[in-house]
């Protein structure tokens, strides 16, 4: 699989990097939690990200004054497996090189995203960027498996906690997850086998001979 650069043209309708963020103090603390043994762990919010000086910047520039979370994604992962997306941009930081498999909202067809549709993004360690709430997105990969990866996840606050009690009112209520995360499974993934919506056909990719 071609795995593109956020700097190439490719890139555009995905995201975009955030200029003038210094992530030093952020990829500091990231730093200090050490890797899962096996496979990735999410925390949408970590208060030790959150007291660092990054977050106020977060908040106030990126997010508009608007209250967000910073929490991060870490551990070892090569696989596509899901694809979720939210009403708002997620912005990340890692502490090293690492790649993102993107697609867009639009090219989901009655429910379902066909694989072919995926790119691969490498982002450089210690940027900001910014992926939009079109995006479809999931897991980081690593660029290392020795390194693996610690991926900062920037959200507005709530996001990714709870299950909404609405009543579904239509078909994309039903692949809603937790509070502001709308997400389809590859067949393959563990997710797909707890009960979530299977709305990713094809390969599920893997990137392991790609890096």
């Amino acid at each position: 699989m071609k795995i593109y650069s956020i700097q190439d043209p490719e890139f555009i309708p995905y995201g975009k990097v955030l200029e003038g963020y210094d992530t030093t103090c952020l990829v500091n603390a990231m730093n200090t939690i050490p890797l899962p043994e096996a496979g990735v762990a999410y925390e949408p919010s970590i208060p030790v990200l959150e007291a660092t000086c990054l977050y106020g910047q977060f908040q106030n520039n990126a997010y508009g004054g608007m209250p967000v979370q910073l929490g991060m994604c870490w551990g070892r992962n090569t696989k596509l497996n899901c694809l979720e997306y939210h009403r708002d941009s997620e912005v990340n930081v890692g502490t090293g090189d690492f790649i993102l498999l993107l697609a867009r909202q639009e090219e989901i067809v009655d429910g379902v995203l066909d694989t072919v549709k995926v790119k691969a993004f490498k982002v450089p360690a210690g940027v900001a960027v910014e992926v939009y709430a079109t995006t479809l997105h999931y897991a980081p990969c690593h660029v290392s498996e020795g390194e693996g990866f610690r991926v900062a996840v920037v959200l507005p606050r709530g996001t990714n906690t709870g299950v909404p009690g609405a009543t579904p009112i239509n078909e994309e209520d039903k692949w809603l997850t937790a509070r502001n995360k709308w997400l389809l499974a590859h067949p393959e993934s563990s997710e797909a086998a707890q009960g979530a919506h299977t709305g990713l056909k094809g390969e599920n990719i893997d990137i392991s001979k790609d890096i």
